[in-house]
């Protein structure tokens, strides 16, 4: 019988190729047979799992969040380094995420959000897309808000506006990183976005 590491290892493993389909096909555009191919096992091991597509979509965003999504905000919480320098390697590393040959294109939670407007995203679904949406725009609502450098530089006068600013920017990098534009097009955009907030 395998070890519960091996189980755990297998099952992370599964829903990190969950994840890839979502990323690059979308809720609607991802099939059973997409994701149980992806996943290497059979529809009835899927549902025994991971419950139907619904569950799994959840449990796959969640599985991005964690190893994505978080990998990027930890940047904005360098506290050994100044606040442009930790802001830069923030919005770099998101793009160069955008723009990896090892993912499909773009940003998962931005492809997923305009999907869920669409009304074709079951509720719970939609629910858990609208609230991982707004994680990067309260880290650096936070960052502005409470970082004590941030506050000399007055970015906490309007840091809801900056962190929209912000989060807008790498919205769109997302969109032209997905249509196939690359990041030594869009990597040097942060100087111009750091620009618009003051820094």
């Amino acid at each position: 019988m395998p070890s519960n590491s091996k189980i755990k290892f297998d099952r992370s493993q599964a829903l990190k190729a969950a994840m890839m389909v979502f990323w690059k096909k979308g809720y609607g555009g991802a099939s059973l047979s997409d994701l149980t191919e992806a996943m290497g096992i059979n529809k009835p091991s899927m549902y025994a799992t991971f419950g139907n597509k619904e569950v799994l979509f959840v449990k796959a965003t969640e599985h991005y969040v964690e190893s994505v999504d978080l990998v990027h905000r930890q940047q904005l919480l360098a506290v050994e380094s100044d606040l442009p320098t930790r802001l830069k390697a923030y919005l770099s590393s998101v793009i160069s995420g955008q723009c990896c040959e090892n993912t499909p294109k773009g940003c998962y939670i931005s492809l997923c959000v305009s999907e869920a407007e669409g009304e074709c995203i079951p509720q719970t679904a939609v629910a858990k897309i609208k609230e991982v949406s707004q994680f990067a725009y309260q880290a650096l609502v936070d960052v502005f808000t409470h970082d004590e450098e941030a506050k000399q530089r007055n970015l906490h006068v309007d840091a809801q506006l900056h962190a929209r600013f912000l989060i807008t920017f790498l919205s769109g990098t997302a969109a032209m990183a997905r249509a196939g534009t690359g990041q030594e097009a869009l990597l040097p955009l942060v100087t111009q976005a750091m620009k618009g907030i003051g820094l």
